[in-house]
């Protein structure tokens, strides 16, 4: 593997994001995966993280501490407000303010630090919960900005929003693991997991997960939920 051939991979240690890190070592790229501690109430995902990384060949994995929970506004930061456990319409209550955004920027220094021009983000919009910015356009807006405002970008370097799973279903997300070798026994999705990272089974991300399964004809190697 190149050396220089370097991408940053966002990792939340969930099911999408361990087959993202999957995608991007079949590449040939040299994977810096980036988890974030921003005030999450599922703050377990990042112990699942930490062992995806590690089973998935990232090179480095570093955890970025953001607390933007102090904003409120998402169920996922905020314990006065209940995670959903029925399906709701609209955007729901657990999106977090300009999460991606957050993420993205912070992700993009990185990767111009190291010398990488490929980010990767597992966000997927079929079997997804309706957040503005896990979109086509929005992540299209983002390379732009990325190349707008960089030193490498400025001078002449190309950045790439990469997003892989954007138009896969659920099922289709697991199919593609599997076939990579993606051990999703070590994933975590859930938005209100116990402290010891036992998954609620009703919330949106249970759920989603559940029906991606079924729709493979798999059953989920962490347990029913």
């Amino acid at each position: 593997m190149a050396d220089d051939k370097k991408a940053v991979v966002l990792l939340s240690g969930g099911l999408d994001s361990a087959t993202i890190l999957a995608l991007a070592r079949q590449e040939g790229f040299q994977c810096h995966a980036l988890s974030f501690d921003y005030g999450q109430r599922h703050k377990a995902e990042l112990k699942a993280a930490s062992t995806v990384a590690t089973a998935g060949g990232a090179c480095e994995h570093k955890v970025a501490t953001l607390g933007v929970g102090f904003i409120g506004g998402s169920a996922l930061t905020d314990l006065g407000l209940s995670v959903p456990q029925v399906p709701t319409t609209g955007i729901p209550v657990t999106y977090v303010p300009a999460r991606n955004t957050v993420f993205l920027a912070v992700a993009l220094g990185w990767a111009e630090v190291l010398g990488a021009r490929d980010i990767f983000i597992g966000v997927n919009a079929i079997d997804y919960s309706g957040y503005p910015d896990c979109r086509p356009e929005y992540l299209a807006a983002f390379e732009t900005l990325a190349n707008l405002a960089t030193r490498a970008g400025v001078e002449g370097g190309r950045f790439r929003i990469r997003a892989p799973l954007l138009h896969l279903t659920k099922a289709e997300i697991i199919r593609t693991g599997l076939k990579l070798g993606v051990d999703y026994q070590l994933t975590l999705s859930c938005y209100a997991p116990s402290d010891a990272g036992h998954v609620c089974g009703v919330c949106d991300a249970c759920r989603l997960r559940a029906k991606g399964f079924a729709e493979a004809g798999i059953p989920d190697p962490a347990g029913a939920i």
